[in-house]
């Protein structure tokens, strides 16, 4: 029988399949059923912060930042707090009631008001701390080196403020990818979270008014995470748990093979419910199986730049193939 145990940030999981952050995961009845479904773990819907500026313009900005949850939590500091105080009392209950790790979850854009939250969060008996960080790279005056340092300190600060396990949540829109994600690890985080989905609009045509789109992720959107936790893997001092597009076993088994040492699924769940976790444990051991592979650390990270025979020329073989292939 194959074993799909893992350790995710020094943390036991009896397998690599978290339920991502999202509104299931925001009441007690939502982790139960995540772990009667078979989840490794259950990251929390994030708790927000956002300061309600006095200037229209700097509202403005943050709302073309933000993700689209924030939008619930831009009304007072003081609602802030009170949100603040129910998330606490959730972590309370659910330690309780399940037995699976809870991840709380901040998504942050500044240090200034979550690191009490980080503090109260592991008071209150959370297993780690996931760092949503939320920055859209869209001010015309903000440097690369700018935008980098603010991810830098929220790390930094996170690490000061907290011992709970670590992770960070990113997006993809970095200058220095590689670079990025070094320091993230040796200011202090224990995992990266490769990637965060921003919010998606389109435009209709005929009310000629901006609209959502796209709430759900589709698998062909897995690859982006896919490439970047196939170089990182091995590569850094963090582990890499893979998000967006994940749908399936398969595309569980193809991050496993990139490196990731954990991923998550949310869009899979909104579309197939709770059930769909026991399908993807099926399948990967299924496969594990046919293959003669016993654990997931005899094949984690197979197919990456790391493992590679020639890992000077990992990146540029696979883009030689990718043309070959079209043409």
């Amino acid at each position: 029988m194959a074993d799909l145990t893992t350790t995710y940030m020094g943390l036991k999981l009896r397998n690599p399949v978290i339920v991502g952050s999202s509104s299931m995961m925001q009441t007690l009845q939502g982790f139960k059923d995540a772990e009667n479904a078979g989840a490794g773990a259950v990251v929390m819907k994030s708790l927000f912060e956002e300061q309600i500026r006095a200037e229209i313009g700097d509202v403005d900005e943050i709302t073309t930042q933000a993700h689209p949850e924030e939008y619930n939590y831009l009304i007072s500091e003081l609602e802030m707090q009170y949100g603040a105080d129910k998330y606490i009392e959730l972590i309370r209950a659910a330690k309780k009631e399940i037995s699976i790790p809870l991840i709380a979850s901040i998504n942050c854009t500044s240090p200034k008001w979550w690191v009490q939250y980080a503090k109260q969060i592991e008071s209150a008996g959370a297993d780690a701390l996931e760092l949503n960080i939320s920055l859209m790279p869209s001010n015309l005056y903000k440097t690369s080196l700018e935008i980098e340092k603010m991810y830098y300190d929220i790390v930094a600060e996170a690490r000061k403020a907290t011992s709970l396990p670590l992770a960070v949540k990113i997006g993809p829109y970095f200058t220095g990818m590689g670079v990025v994600a070094r320091e993230l690890c040796e200011r202090g985080a224990d995992a990266l979270v490769l990637f965060n989905r921003f919010y998606q609009f389109d435009i209709d045509i005929d009310k000629m008014e901006i609209k959502g789109a796209n709430w759900f992720s589709h698998p062909n959107e897995m690859n982006l995470p896919l490439r970047w936790i196939s170089i990182l893997a091995g590569r850094i001092k963090c582990d890499l748990s893979a998000t967006t597009g994940i749908h399936d076993a398969e595309g569980v088994i193809k991050q496993l093979l990139a490196g990731a040492t954990t991923v998550q699924v949310v869009s899979t769940l909104f579309l197939n419910k709770f059930g769909q976790i026991d399908k993807i444990l099926q399948g990967v051991t299924e496969w594990m199986e046919k293959h003669g592979f016993r654990t997931i650390d005899e094949f984690r990270g197979k197919l990456s730049q790391a493992k590679h025979p020639t890992p000077e020329v990992f990146e540029r073989l696979q883009y030689i193939k990718a043309l070959v292939g079209i043409e």
